[in-house]
């Protein structure tokens, strides 16, 4: 897939994100709340180790904040063997669906529950490795 990319084509991103299920009165009218996006585009490979490295801790920043600034620093072997790709973006789409069920007018008399149950992600308590460094501090706390 990185030899393709750097071939320079047209990319699709497709990203979802999924926030509830939407419970009907019937099968028919179920459906789901969610956000997604397609982004199209043309990927290009970024070069320059500082911008790599800069790309990394802005990354590893996001995923785990505050993290970055306890790890050891990348070694040159690393970041030559690491890919970074941006994308320079032609077009996107979004589509949101919010909101509860629609059901049929007559349905709504029926004994049958119907409504939203959000989905979200939550953190675990962290599970080190099993091979912690005597007097290494605890994982740091993360909020999503």
């Amino acid at each position: 897939m990185l030899l393709a990319l750097e071939k320079n084509p047209q990319v699709c991103l497709t990203v979802s994100h999924f926030d509830a299920l939407v419970v009907a009165r019937s099968g028919f009218h179920m459906s789901v709340n969610y956000r997604a996006a397609m982004i199209f585009g043309k990927p290009h490979k970024v070069a320059d180790p500082e911008e790599k490295l800069a790309k990394m801790e802005k990354f590893v920043e996001r995923v785990y904040p505050g993290h970055w600034k306890n790890l050891r620093p990348v070694n040159k072997q690393e970041l030559k063997a690491m890919s970074v790709f941006g994308l320079h973006l032609d077009e996107a789409v979004a589509k949101v669906r919010t909101g509860g069920p629609i059901d049929e007018p007559e349905d709504y008399a029926l004994p049958i529950w119907a409504g939203v149950v959000p989905v979200g992600q939550v953190l675990g308590a962290p599970e080190d490795d099993g091979r912690v460094a005597p007097g290494a501090p605890g994982a740091p706390r993360v909020a999503l």
